[in-house]
């Protein structure tokens, strides 16, 4: 198998990576999976290339995101713990006994990343969490629920270790340019 990567030091743009069109980018992010081996597209799991109908993966700009970090998108997947069964019948129409069965996909809505968060190496963000600007998300971290602007989440309880108030009131109240000066 060819790695995607040249090197585990350079990461690649996402802009230039990602081909499914339900992954929208902001400028200057970035991922780095070469120690996976394979581009964005497939840190994205779960996300059908060939629906518009489905949650959106949206990432800001300057967001830096380490090797085997996962998303999972396509909200429950066609699993209806409510119906008599959770089985994915609808996705298997090619067997003549589930021809006919109900699409059985819930939307979880989009996941949304801010600008500027850096996510670690195999960190997991489930269907439909918010991530907001400046946040850190520490490697292996299961993401669960929503993340606040400029706090760091580690482990998989993914809470609020810390939040630096001063650079969350600088980034919410001022813009700044890429090259540093407001």
């Amino acid at each position: 198998m060819t790695n995607y990567f040249d090197s585990p030091f350079k990461g690649k743009l996402l802009s230039e990576q990602v081909k499914n069109p339900n992954i929208k980018v902001g400028r200057y992010s970035y991922y780095s999976g070469y120690y996976h081996g394979h581009s964005f597209d497939d840190c994205a799991r779960y996300l059908f290339p060939d629906r518009d109908d489905v949650d959106k993966l949206i990432i800001g700009s300057f967001c830096s995101i380490g090797s085997g970090a996962s998303f999972i998108m396509a909200g429950n997947q066609g699993h209806r713990y409510d119906w008599a069964s959770s089985f994915p019948f609808f996705y298997m129409q090619e067997e003549p006994a589930f021809s006919s069965a109900l699409d059985a996909f819930q939307k979880a809505g989009n996941t949304v990343i801010g600008n500027d968060v850096w996510i670690g190496s195999e960190a997991m963000v489930m269907p439909g969490i918010k991530i907001g600007h400046g946040a850190v998300i520490g490697s292996r971290s299961l993401v669960t629920k929503d993340v606040g602007h400029c706090c760091k989440v580690s482990d998989e309880a993914a809470f609020c270790l810390i939040q630096r108030p001063y650079i969350s009131k600088t980034l919410l109240t001022r813009r700044i340019s890429p090259r540093g000066s407001p």
